[in-house]
């Protein structure tokens, strides 16, 4: 006999040999139907894994992640066998289940239509229902080879070879279809209820340019119909709030092509708002103590070679010049803080100046692969709200409390503080290559950082391995409208660069110390935080960071006198206003006004001229009537 500890902690007794299928039907029948995948001490399984041991064991449904990564990698083997079925030449080469759904990639002298995909989701559909049983089977390392390499998958060959010697190499077979899987899979076919195919792309293999280009096929799956159906609405609703798409619309930002990808230009209205949010911050910024520094956009390799930038970050870096060949070889900086540590260190510093806080709006460069790059979220040149905060061990927990108190002011202002989580991004114990400073360090870092996270009653997840290659970090995380999670703003506290750099300060005792760095954006990359806003209101910005807070609608041409008049008025008081004085009906103009968002339309004809009133629009309100100019100007604030 065996023990099994369940999930809320009740301990079974089952004989040894029994699936974790007949466990969840010994629960009840309803729960063995619901249950797609397994977690046994930790490990995620299939369903039909045999115990052999006491255990701890979760039954895992579509509720949960490894439920539902089970059924929808499930579906992206399906999707592989019908590609395979329709095209049979394919290549296949890895199929992974996604946070909202799953994809796969094909080498094949084809880019998939759409078309295409309606003619493969109908092939998958006609799988489905066959209900094929769904196999695993193991092979060693040699006839794994062999095995695919009868079946002339070269990419799954590849993989193998990657693995290593002697680890146990798993295949999942449904029919005639096999292929190379860690899993787990649902049992047959037939388990997959709703599917849908969402998009085909271009991906290179591995993830690496330099690899050849596959064909990647983006597809979702659900145990309902009517799941399926809200989540494409909900896409559908997503599409339209994408800032890829919406920001160009809206004239806030474009690319062209000679000038490279990763590049955007902001357009007059996209720098606008780019432009008010800068001077927000660097004015509140100022009356929290900031100093404000101008430096350098690159420098010398001497400089990244101190900080550690050039040994452990130089493939992220744009680099001018050869070692090899150039006297002095240069590189468009990726971050500010050796700019200004090199500003500290022009000075001896006493403990009576400390904390000192630096703050810049800094232009950064970073080399990402083009794989990466998407819209205003992932570029290679942004700009940045970039601070470094020097300071003594015993200011340390008030001064990183105070910029999480700056950064929640922000976000708050921006009215995106409801859509941030916390992480708390840790070191990889187990590769230390990867940073600079000895275990110790870190170790100590990372508890006076938790120390002061929970003294704060934030919420956060731990993760390992997403820290600084100097210090772990307090990131906040949000999500664009198709769920991709990313990074807007991050805190570091920097315990080796301080050393790196010989910056001290001389201590009450007269002795010279190291001072801690806080590394630390306020608002985020100013192109990045502009596509989570342009997402979140849909490009309808609150009327204090809209690019035009109003816009004049003269009704006839003998109103444009006035409709000038008036605007040159309000921009003299600081209000951002346009005048329509195209020769269009008005409930065209105010139509036209609807779609970039303005947040009012002033409306000007023969009573305003004579009342010198304007009729007021609210794209919110409607029409909210005539009124005298004081007010409005009152309203557009």
């Amino acid at each position: 006999m065996i023990k099994v500890i369940l999930k809320n902690g009740t301990v079974k007794e089952y004989e040894k040999g029994i699936s974790v299928y007949d466990v969840a039907k010994d629960i009840s029948e309803g729960l063995a139907r619901v249950t797609l995948a397994s977690h046994i001490d930790g490990e995620l399984k299939d369903i039909r894994y045999i115990l052999q041991n006491d255990c701890e064991l979760s039954l895992l449904t579509f509720d949960d992640i490894g439920g539902r990564s089970a059924y929808r990698h499930t579906t992206s083997h399906i999707l592989a066998q019908a590609v395979k079925r329709l095209y049979p030449k394919a290549k296949l080469a890895i199929g992974p289940s996604i946070e909202n759904g799953f994809y796969y990639d094909f080498d094949i002298d084809l880019a998939f239509s759409p078309e295409d995909l309606q003619k493969i989701e109908s092939e998958m559909k006609k799988i489905i229902k066959e209900d094929i049983e769904i196999e695993r089977f193991t092979l060693p390392k040699e006839e794994a080879i062999k095995l695919m390499r009868e079946m002339g998958e070269d990419y799954k060959v590849e993989l193998i070879n990657d693995l290593a010697d002697g680890e146990e190499i798993s295949f999942y077979k449904q029919g005639d279809f096999v292929d190379l899987c860690a899993g787990p899979h649902l049992s047959s076919t037939g388990k997959i209820k709703a599917v849908k195919l969402l998009s085909g792309a271009g991906a290179y293999w591995k993830g690496n340019e330099k690899n050849k280009m596959l064909q990647r096929i983006y597809g979702t799956s659900f145990p309902k119909t009517s799941m399926l159906e809200e989540y494409i609405t909900a896409l559908e609703e997503a599409k339209k709030r994408d800032h890829n798409k919406l920001g160009r619309e809206l004239g806030l930002f474009m690319t062209a092509e000679p000038v490279g990808q990763g590049l955007p230009l902001l357009m007059p209205k996209g720098a606008k708002v780019i432009q008010i949010l800068q001077r927000f911050v660097e004015d509140e910024e100022e009356r929290r103590g900031y100093q404000l520094t101008k430096t350098p956009m690159l420098a010398k390799s001497d400089l990244y070679k101190i900080s550690g930038h050039w040994q452990h970050y130089k493939d992220g870096m744009f680099v001018l010049g050869n070692e090899e060949t150039d006297e002095e070889v240069f590189a468009l900086r990726p971050m500010t803080c050796p700019f200004q540590f090199m500003i500290y260190k022009s000075e001896l510093h006493s403990y009576r100046d400390l904390p000192i806080r630096y703050g810049e709006t800094s232009t950064l460069f970073r080399n990402e692969s083009s794989g990466e790059m998407h819209g205003l979220i992932r570029v290679r040149q942004f700009t940045i709200s970039e601070g470094h905060l020097v300071c003594t061990p015993e200011q340390l927990e008030a001064e990183f409390k105070g910029v999480v108190d700056l950064i929640k002011y922000m976000m708050t202002t921006l009215g995106i503080e409801e859509d941030i989580w916390y992480r708390f991004s840790k070191w990889d114990s187990k590769n230390k290559e990867k940073y600079i400073g000895s275990p110790e360090a870190w170790e100590d870092t990372q508890q006076k950082m938790k120390k002061i996270l929970d003294d704060l009653n934030i919420e956060y997840d731990e993760v390992e391995g997403e820290a600084a290659f100097y210090g772990p970090k307090l990131d906040l995380q949000i999500r664009n409208v198709h769920g991709k999670e990313d990074t807007i703003i991050t805190v570091q506290i920097d315990f080796s660069l301080a050393e790196r750099f010989d910056m001290v300060y001389v201590d009450k005792d007269n002795e010279k110390k190291r001072p801690y760095i806080i590394h630390r954006t306020s608002i985020g990359c100013y192109e990045r935080t502009l596509a989570m806003l342009i997402e979140k209101y849909a490009g309808a910005f609150p009327t204090w960071m809209a690019p035009v807070q109003a816009k004049i609608l003269p009704i006839v041409a003998n109103h444009h006198d006035y409709a000038q008049a008036l605007a040159d008025k309000m921009k003299q008081k600081g209000l951002r206003v346009e005048v329509d004085y195209r020769n269009e009906k008005i409930g065209y103009k105010i139509r036209e006004a609807q779609l970039t968002k303005v947040p009012y339309m002033l409306i000007i004809g023969d009573k305003e001229m004579e009342s010198e009133a304007i009729a007021v629009r609210s794209r919110r309100e409607g029409d909210l009537g005539s009124m005298p100019v004081k007010e409005v100007d009152e309203k557009s604030r």
